[in-house]
């Protein structure tokens, strides 16, 4: 007899199922089922993937929900109810009812009033146990029971209606009440399997799955010996428990049911929205129309080839049925660009179409920079025309705003995406469920390699720290094997960082929606869902840098009054190809990392194509042909094309095929191709599918040589593109993506304190970040001012051509307290001291934990007091302003004093600008020691190159001295300078050598080998340390005179000095005076030495202490 489980609840009832969809289906198909239904609480999340999932295995789908409901009795409780979509009809009220109840408050309920709108075309079924009916009828409550069931069954019919039966303890006891009401109510009962998890041994893990949702223990007591009831049995053994206890009809209604069911979700459908255009003109006309008045107004030359590329482009805009798209998306730029939005320069293909530069959708001439509208639009290839917008992240909000306003709120929702129990993420909160210290949850967390996307699985086989802990004990044994059970999961549903869809009709016609995280509604289908249905799914990218440089313009108005048209800079300008050349690009699009500025000064960039290459080259991939584009850029290597005829393609990369529409463009000129059959091309080759490549392998050699070129010669061609068309980059995002690099690199370069200050307000709250920025700032002189609680405004601000600090960047600090203090200063004028701040401000900031970061950060330092004295005094005037209740007279009578003592030292005032600030403001001690950094070459600490041997200036924060296991010294040193902080290391012959100089406070040399340490963080394996104030001093010897008696100088002591001389190599000039000759002979720079004291005693003791004499610096 066969039987469909017609309850069924996956993961996607959020951290209430283990069961993922495609181990449902697949197990459903092994165990015997011919049909099965999904049934999730409220949502309709996994339901695309469900239903394709069944249609690929053979299973009928079947599309439900449980849906939580008002209670007809008491109306403040909620109760499930089963809903299955019979037919089209069905579904589409399935989604609407989803949506309705997953766009209501919390203290809202779903009635069956407002159910009764949606019931056609639904099966709906009271789910057992839970449900309103089945509790007051195992209570005793007859006539409660019977007014749930008539109120149920007036919204829906008897045909669509059905009492559900679980195999449960009191199945006995249900159905002899049912029978007793046989002759009152028209009953019809389904037998209901409840499937929550695959296995019976599965309950332990989902109940810790459900623990991590609720917050609460598991008992691990029962562990082995208890299995739970939800399991997906087979389906033979599903009927036998039914038939064991008399429901042979309760059975056969499930196949009654599903045979009643028919859904077919439509897929791929073509559900783009209209553009309402003016009356008396057609779509195509209108886009017509703006496009080439966009032409004009973006003042290119008016040639033939514009004229042409725009015809062809709207002739194939207009074929493929995307002119709303196209006005859509212009429609939005237009209303970014009048409020004032700035707006990004393109991303990805769609840079390569003209009708999109025109309606200044982009900002890239795809003619100049010869870019491919066929990369983008294929009429060959229908696919979606997939347009992505940046904004500055800080108005984005805005930009969906708009969206919904012009479309309405019922046709635009953003996308919903799913974070998942990664495997750092299970093993912690199974920890947690098993009552483990946060410290003990860390320790498993930390036996994960750092690998994206790694599983427990291959964690275990890569880390052998993870097996021993495993191994440890049963209960760590349970624990993995429970993570690794609802590990990939999902965990929670959130936004999706840019997608937004758009609709004609309501959304919820075509898919389920919730709340989302603002007035806008959130999709239940993810991403891939979204865009299998066919609706117009749209990128809204928030980038930080665009707001950079949206600011940057604002303070470049507000200091000199110019406003700065960054379309209209010359892409030739020397000073900003310099920044790139020198690799000066921290705070630069896309070229802030150590391994792209190395390119960068190797390359030395003397053009915008030149930026674009090395944007696309530093790449997994294509980064192995950099150092072939580089030598022949610099002429060290031939430019060598793989045909003559191709050097018009390459010509612009120096032989290398660095793009995608280079292989486009070698297939369409050598072997005959059209755009759009090269693209196709270009998709083969990405894909790596050796029948397509092969039989465009064929195709290219065919075409070739109708061409005119030889089979050979065609081979070789193809075999090359085929070599590079793996890693080819897409030339329009490069192209457009190098634009926001270079404008930033302009600003950098022409309005460096406006640019900083945008910079450091996009960093405001990352110490790390900040301090990397202060330091560059510091190497242009260009003087950042402490926090001042007279002058400084929440953010940074631009004082003249200084930049002053933010309070808002001060920890510890609310911000409606600073938005408070900058309000009275603004409407009661400036502070005049302390305790005349302290009186003005509200009373309910006058706390120690507010005002002692203002302090300890120096916003006091003009008023008259030290930080010491301040910080001394400040509890003694809260407590007078405490005692005098802000009464005035009382407060002076108590004339709380300052209490003077000592300012705080400079390493005081460092650890506490660092803590509160993130960056030193006071100098740092490593600073006074300039010289010595010259003279060394040494390097800022953010600056370190793993693998590389560096230098470093550095101060002492702390020493850790450990035992070795053969009972050595060794020991762990924290070093810092202005840049930041990182660990040295000295193993036991170093520690030996160096021990001495190691104490807190104290200044080294370093130099050592640059490791990456198990936190990440860099580490100096230590060679060398020295005292810098030794090397201060060697730094001022200008050289050292070495005098040779008469008749001293021979063969023996010229091999003792050349001795010497190897072991103290350095930068100090050596002169020998032949007193005999009275000459003097300069020894070559391979022969100067240290000038250290260990060099000087050296050569006393063979020259005698009156025959060496050091020269110091003298400044005229």
């Amino acid at each position: 007899m066969p039987f469909v489980q017609l309850q069924v609840i996956s993961a996607y009832s959020l951290l209430k199922s283990t069961l993922s969809i495609e181990k449902l289906v697949v197990s459903a198909k092994e165990r015997g089922y011919k049909a099965l239904a999904l049934t999730d609480h409220n949502v309709m999340y996994g339901i695309i993937d469900f239903y394709k999932a069944c249609i690929k295995h053979n299973i009928k789908p079947i599309v439900g929900i449980t849906l939580d409901i008002q209670g007809v009795i008491n109306t403040q409780q909620e109760y499930p109810l089963i809903l299955l979509a019979q037919n089209k009809t069905g579904y589409t009220n399935l989604m609407k009812l989803s949506s309705k109840k997953m766009l209501m408050e919390h203290d809202e309920r779903l009635s069956l009033e407002e159910i009764k709108e949606y019931s056609q075309g639904l099966i709906a079924i009271t789910p057992g146990r839970d449900s309103e009916f089945d509790l007051f009828l195992l209570n005793e409550e007859q006539e409660s029971a019977i007014k749930v069931l008539n109120a149920q069954q007036q919204v829906f019919t008897n045909e669509q209606y059905f009492i559900g039966l679980q195999l449960q303890e009191s199945i006995q006891k249900v159905q002899a009440k049912l029978k007793g009401l046989q002759n009152q109510l028209f009953i019809k009962t389904v037998a209901l399997g409840d499937v929550r998890y695959l296995n019976p041994s599965d309950h332990f893990s989902n109940d810790v799955l459900k623990a991590i949702g609720s917050g609460e223990k598991v008992s691990l007591a029962e562990v082995t010996t208890t299995t739970g009831p939800y399991s997906l049995l087979e389906e033979n053994q599903q009927v036998e428990k039914f038939v064991s206890v008399g429901l042979q009809k309760a059975i056969e209604q499930t196949n009654l049911i599903a045979e009643t069911i028919n859904v077919e979700i439509e897929l791929d459908q073509h559900l783009l929205p209209r553009f309402d255009v003016p009356e008396q003109i057609d779509t195509s006309m209108y886009l017509k129309e703006l496009c080439f008045k966009g032409l004009k107004q973006r003042k290119v030359d008016y040639t033939k080839e514009y004229q042409e590329r725009l015809e062809y482009e709207l002739a194939i805009i207009r074929k493929m049925g995307f002119e709303d798209y196209f006005l859509i998306v212009w429609d939005l730029m237009a209303y970014a660009h009048k409020v004032g939005i700035v707006t990004g320069a393109g991303r990805g293909s769609a840079a390569g179409s003209l009708v999109s530069y025109v309606l200044s959708i982009t900002d890239v001439d795809p003619i100049q920079y010869n870019l491919l509208f066929e990369r983008f639009l294929n009429e060959e290839r229908y696919t979606m025309p997939d347009i992505d917008l940046d904004f500055p992240d800080n108005r984005r909000e805005e930009m969906l705003e708009y969206t919904k306003n012009k479309y309405g709120q019922e046709h635009v929702a953003q996308i919903a995406t799913f974070g998942t129990l990664a495997a750092k993420m299970a093993l912690r909160d199974v920890a947690r469920v098993f009552e483990l210290s946060q410290a003990e949850a860390t320790e498993w967390s930390n036996t994960i390699p750092k690998i994206l996307g790694i599983t427990l699985k291959v964690a275990y086989e890569q880390s052998k720290s993870l097996r021993e802990l495993v191994q440890k004990n049963e209960k760590n044994t349970l624990l993995f094997d429970t993570a690794k059970k609802i590990e990939g999961l999902p965990r929670h549903v959130s936004t999706h960082a840019a997608g937004v869809v758009i609709s004609n009709q309501p959304l919820n016609k075509y898919l389920p929606l919730q709340k989302g995280s603002g007035s806008i509604h959130l999709t239940q289908y993810p991403m891939g869902n979204v865009e299998e249905i066919g609706l117009l799914k749209m990128d809204f990218l928030g980038l930080k840098n665009l707001s950079i440089i949206d600011n940057a313009l604002k303070l470049i108005k507000k200091q000199t009054q110019e406003d700065v048209n960054l379309l209209a800079i010359p892409m030739d300008d020397p000073q900003t190809l310099e920044l790139f050349a020198k690799a000066d690009t921290v705070g630069i699009f896309q070229f802030e990392s150590s391994g792209i500025k190395n390119v960068l000064r190797k390359l030395g960039p003397t053009s915008i194509e030149d930026v674009a290459a090395v944007n696309a080259l530093y790449r997994p991939g294509p980064m192995e042909q950099i150092d072939l584009f580089i030598k022949r850029k610099k002429g060290e290597a031939p430019i060598v094309y793989p045909h003559v005829n191709l050097e018009s393609i390459l010509g612009v990369t120096y032989g290398v095929m660095v793009y995608q529409e280079q292989v486009m463009q070698v297939a369409s000129k050598m072997a005959g191709y059209t755009l759009g059959q090269a693209d196709i091309l270009r998709r083969a080759m990405a894909k790596k599918k050796k029948s397509l490549i092969d039989i465009e392998r064929a195709h290219f050699i065919k075409g070739a040589i109708e061409l005119g070129y030889e089979e050979k010669v065609a081979t070789e061609v193809y075999r090359y593109i085929e070599q590079f068309a793996n890693y080819g980059f897409n030339r329009s995002h490069a192209v457009a993506y190098s634009f926001i690099a270079y404008q930033m690199a302009y600003l950098k370069a022409h309005y460096p304190e406006a640019f900083f200050v945008a910079l450091l307000n996009s960093a405001s709250n990352n110490p790390v970040k900040l301090k990397e920025f202060a330091l560059e700032i510091k190497k242009r002189k260009i003087t950042i001012l402490a926090p001042d609680i007279n002058k400084s405004f929440y953010a940074f601000s631009l004082k003249d051509h200084s930049i002053q600090f933010g309070l808002g960047s001060i920890k510890k600090l609310r911000r409606d307290m600073i938005l408070d203090i900058i309000r009275i200063r603004k409407e009661k004028g400036p502070f005049k001291d302390l305790i005349d701040f302290l009186r003005r401000i509200d009373s309910k900031w006058l706390k120690e934990e507010y005002i002692k970061p203002l302090i300890y950060v120096g916003t006091f330092d003009h008023l008259g007091y030290s930080r010491g004295t301040l910080a001394a005094s400040l509890m003694g005037i809260l407590s007078s302003l405490e005692l005098s209740g802000n009464n005035i007279g009382l407060f002076d009578i108590l004339k709380p004093k300052y209490t003077q003592t000592s300012d705080l030292s400079l390493e005081e005032k460092l650890e506490l600008e660092e803590f509160y600030l993130g960056v030193y403001l006071s100098g740092h001690p490593a600073e006074q020691y300039e010289k010595v950094a010259t003279m060394k070459q040494t390097v800022f600490i953010q600056d370190l190159q793993i693998g590389q041997h560096e230098k470093i200036i550095g101060l002492i924060k702390n020493v850790r001295r450990i035992r070795t296991k053969k009972g050595e010294i060794m020991a762990f040193v924290t070093l810092n300078d202005s840049s930041g902080d990182c660990s040295l290391t000295l193993f036991p012959i170093k520690y030996r050598q160096y021990g001495k100089l190691l104490e807190k406070g104290e200044l080294l040399y370093v130099e050592g080998k640059v490791e990456s340490s198990r936190d990440e963080t860099k580490q100096l394996i230590v060679s060398s340390l020295e005292d810098i104030k030794v090397l201060a001093e060697l730094a001022e010897i200008a050289r050292i005179f070495i005098r040779i008696p008469t008749g001293k100088m021979d063969s023996e002591l010229l091999q003792e000095l050349n001795q010497i001389f190897k072991k103290h190599r350095g930068s100090i000039p050596v002169i020998l005076f032949y007193e005999e000759t009275k000459k003097k002979l300069a020894l070559n720079e391979t022969e100067w030495v240290d000038g250290t004291q260990a060099l000087k005693l050296a050569l006393e003791k063979i020259m005698g202490v009156e025959n060496v004499v050091i020269q110091k610096k003298t400044i005229f």
